[in-house]
C-alpha cells in the first residue's frame, strides 16, 4: 500500500495515495481528494543521504570524472517539503534546477550492512527531488551545503511504496517534465553503483536509522527552472511528485 503522510481538517493523517483516483483514504475510512490535504514528507528521517555523480553521463555533464566509489552529501532535514508543496527560488540566483531522483527509505537500523541483505533493511521507496542551485558548484566536488541545503530544496513523495509495489527497483524509468516538458529521463539501470553497495559503503562508517533515506543519484538532463515553472519527478505509471517554483518573498518565509 502506497503510505502517505498529510494535513487536512488541521490534523495529521497517515493513510493510503490512490495515485489514479487522487485520493486518500485514512484508516479510520476518511477520504480526502489531494485539494484537501497539505501533503507531507511520506516519512520523518533523522539522516537524509545524497549520492552524488550516480550516472556517468551526469558526470559527463557536468565534465567530471566518474567516481571510483559513492560521492555522499547531507541534505538538510530543513530543506524537506512534500507532494505540491512551493519550492522557493532564492533571491540573486541565476541557474537553479531539478534533480530527479528515486529515494530509498531505511527500515530497520543498520551499521555495517552487507550489500546482499539490502532488501530487508529497506522499508520502502519514494521520489526525491534534490533542488539545486549551480551559481555555488564549480566544476570539482566539494560537499553542496550551501547549492542544496536552502529550505523548501528536499521536496519527497507523495507516499511511501513497498519494494513490492516498485518492482525492481534498479529497473525502473525515471523522468523529470517542467511544464508538461520532458526535460530529464534516465533508467536505475544504469546507476553507477545500486542501492546494495551504496547501504554497505554509507553503513561502513556511520549507522542509519528507521525511516533515514538515501537519494540515489540523478540522470543526465538538468536545466534551469524559473518562478511559475512546474516541477514533475515521475516514475511513470507509479507516482508523479509535483512541486511549482516560486518566488522567494511569494509565501509568508516567517
Amino acid at each position: 500500500m502506497s503510505r502517505a503522510r498529510f494535513l487536512a481538517e488541521g490534523r495529521l493523517f497517515e493513510g493510503e495515495w490512490r495515485f489514479e483516483e487522487r485520493v486518500l483514504l485514512t484508516s479510520g475510512g476518511r477520504r480526502f481528494s489531494e485539494e484537501e490535504v497539505t501533503f507531507l514528507p511520506p516519512v520523518k528521517p533523522r539522516t537524509v543521504v545524497g549520492l552524488a555523480l550516480n550516472f556517468a553521463d551526469h558526470a559527463g555533464e557536468l565534465s567530471l570524472e566518474v567516481p571510483k566509489e559513492p560521492i555522499l552529501f547531507i541534505k538538510p532535514l530543513s530543506s524537506l517539503v512534500g507532494h505540491r508543496a512551493p519550492v522557493r527560488y532564492p533571491r540573486g540566483v541565476q541557474y537553479m534546477h531539478y534533480e530527479g531522483e528515486l529515494a530509498v527509505v531505511v527500515g530497520k537500523e543498520i551499521r555495517r550492512l552487507r550489500a546482499r541483505e539490502a532488501k530487508e533493511a529497506v522499508m520502502g521507496f519514494t521520489l526525491a527531488n534534490d533542488v539545486t542551485v549551480r551559481d555555488f558548484v564549480g566544476n570539482f566536488y566539494r560537499p553542496p551545503v550551501r547549492a542544496k541545503g536552502f529550505d523548501t530544496f528536499g521536496p519527497l513523495g507523495p507516499a511511501l511504496y513497498s519494494w513490492d509495489e516498485v518492482g525492481d527497483p534498479g529497473n525502473l524509468p525515471l523522468e523529470v517534465r517542467v511544464n508538461g516538458e520532458v526535460r530529464q529521463r534516465g533508467k536505475t539501470s544504469d546507476w553507477l553503483f545500486g542501492i546494495g553497495d551504496v547501504l554497505e559503503f554509507i553503513t561502513s562508517f556511520m549507522t542509519l536509522y528507521p525511516g533515514d533515506v538515501v537519494l540515489m543519484g540523478t540522470p543526465p538532463g538538468i536545466s534551469p527552472v524559473k518562478p511559475g515553472d512546474v516541477m514533475e519527478v515521475a516514475i511513470p505509471g507509479l507516482a508523479v511528485l509535483q512541486n511549482e517554483v516560486v518566488a522567494e518573498g511569494g509565501l509568508d518565509d516567517a
